[in-house]
């Protein structure tokens, strides 16, 4: 067998385990994401979701078992060059300076939370971050200070910021995570247009709840336990059945005008449909 993934793979997992101490993370986990898929990595807390988007961005290496990231196996590659076609969204970005929205946009061509000393972008990537910022919905704000900013804003400039360096790839680390229902509707609205801008963009995203989900989803891993319990196509995967035996709790799961939501297994039917 060859020690490459297919062309088309973007992220590819084979046979993937992660140890840390005595203690086992992932058991023999397969994953393979193609470009312009849209994955959501679903479990309970301590499932190994985190773990998995770390060897997406390169920023883990497996105990054992191979993991190839845009055509390039980890452990025989550069990582700081790979992490550069990486885009990665996480709403705990520590950053601690008072920087506009079009400064840290710009952060994501360097790859670093502050602006780079003596670094000067080119009047071309300043137009770019602009384009991004308007793409994303924050028109007239790109002097807008970071700690002036809502969280949902922050979550947006975040996705321009990962998006400026034109990644192959982008990792999104429960974006909605401390954002009220409006701001994460919006932000969810920007994850969805992504699909139409960027189609060759793949995307994985970590969440617990299955109404946070992108109506772009195409495809979905259920985790429990440091083991795939079901991966494929979104609809088939995220099932009542399957859901519920991820987190060992009858959860009802369906679906509305695209959207996935769960309800208590005990107390409701599943609903279908528009």
């Amino acid at each position: 067998m060859s020690n490459s993934p297919p062309d088309s793979a973007v992220v590819e997992l084979r046979s993937v385990s992660f140890r840390r101490g005595d203690r086992t993370i992932l058991d023999a986990v397969d994953l393979s994401v193609r470009a312009g898929e849209h994955w959501a990595l679903i479990g309970p807390n301590g499932a190994g979701k985190s773990t998995v988007l770390g060897f997406a961005g390169a920023l883990t290496h497996p105990s054992s078992g191979s993991v190839h990231v845009l055509g390039q196996r980890l452990g025989r590659v550069e990582l700081q060059a790979l992490r550069r076609s990486i885009g990665h969204v996480n709403p705990r970005h520590p950053l601690g300076s008072p920087l506009t929205i079009r400064e840290v946009v710009l952060t994501g061509l360097t790859g670093s939370i502050e602006l780079q000393p003596r670094w000067e972008p080119s009047s071309k990537q300043v137009r770019l971050a602009r384009e991004l910022i308007d793409q994303i919905g924050l028109t007239g704000k790109d002097e807008d200070r970071w700690p002036t900013l809502s969280q949902g804003e922050r979550g947006r400039a975040l996705i321009a910021r990962a998006l400026i360096a034109e990644p192959d790839l982008l990792l999104l680390d429960e974006p909605t995570t401390g954002l009220d229902v409006a701001a994460r509707e919006q932000l969810l609205e920007t994850i969805d247009a992504l699909d139409h801008d960027f189609p060759r963009l793949a995307s994985i995203i970590v969440t617990h709840h299955l109404e946070e989900l992108p109506s772009t989803t195409s495809h979905a891993a259920l985790i429990a336990e440091g083991r795939i319990v079901e991966t494929g196509l979104a609809e088939q995967v995220l099932t009542t059945e399957n859901v519920s035996a991820a987190f060992k709790y009858p959860i009802r799961v369906g679906q509305h005008d695209g959207r996935w939501f769960a309800l208590p297994g005990r107390q409701y039917a599943v609903v279908r449909g528009g």
